[in-house]
């Protein structure tokens, strides 16, 4: 089953996770450390006395901010210190932000499957035959069926049953004895192509 070979590809993927992460993240923070550059920078000053190198991370949106610390010592600190403290009327409360990489956390080069299709063109894989167009099928019972139709006849191609429509093809009738009359030779005028007139040219007047 397909569902069971994707479960299994997963469980065999490298899958590393950090066990002492060096993140924290601040939830239910009060919307003046992102709005207030006083109240922000006293909320960076509560964790720069545990790491003078960390540097943070504000998501609005989330009211949320991560906190990236040098090592996870002071990360730890800082939330034993920190966790569900009063900051401007709000309790503040610390998490670890645990880092989870799946397969290698280097940047691998692509697979070489198809990188013959790149311009310009690389060699062909090993195996690899240029595909041969397929012979058109003529159906000559057709086409022998619609060279035998006559104006105003009439030729079904389809016989129609109780649940399915029948396709009948209708050729248009001969147009010959028209409005217009038919000269000796048997052969209609050519009509005249009235040409557009063009409006009459008006000189400006320069004042």
């Amino acid at each position: 089953m397909q569902g069971s070979g994707e479960r299994k590809g997963a469980a065999t993927a490298d899958v590393q996770v950090d066990e002492q992460p060096n993140a924290l993240i601040a939830c239910k923070v009060s919307d003046e450390v992102f709005s207030d550059t006083h109240v922000k920078g006293q909320f960076e000053t509560l964790f720069q006395q545990f790491d003078v190198g960390v540097y943070f991370q504000f998501f609005k949106s989330f009211h949320r901010v991560r906190i990236n610390f040098t090592s996870a010592v002071a990360a730890e600190q800082a939330r034993v210190n920190l966790h569900k403290s009063d900051f401007n009327g709000k309790e503040m409360r610390l998490y670890f932000a645990q880092s989870v990489h799946i397969g290698s956390p280097r940047l691998e080069p692509p697979k070489p499957d198809k990188q013959f299709l790149i311009s310009p063109p690389a060699s062909p894989p090993v195996g690899w035959e240029q595909s041969q167009d397929a012979m058109p099928t003529i159906n000559y019972d057709l086409l022998c069926a619609v060279s035998k139709l006559s104006p105003g006849e009439q030729y079904e191609l389809h016989t129609g049953t109780t649940t399915t429509p029948s396709v009948i093809v209708h050729v248009c009738e001969d147009d010959s004895s028209g409005g217009e009359e038919e000269t000796e030779g048997g052969t209609r005028p050519r009509p005249k192509i009235i040409q557009t007139r063009r409006p009459d040219y008006a000189h400006a007047v320069k004042k």
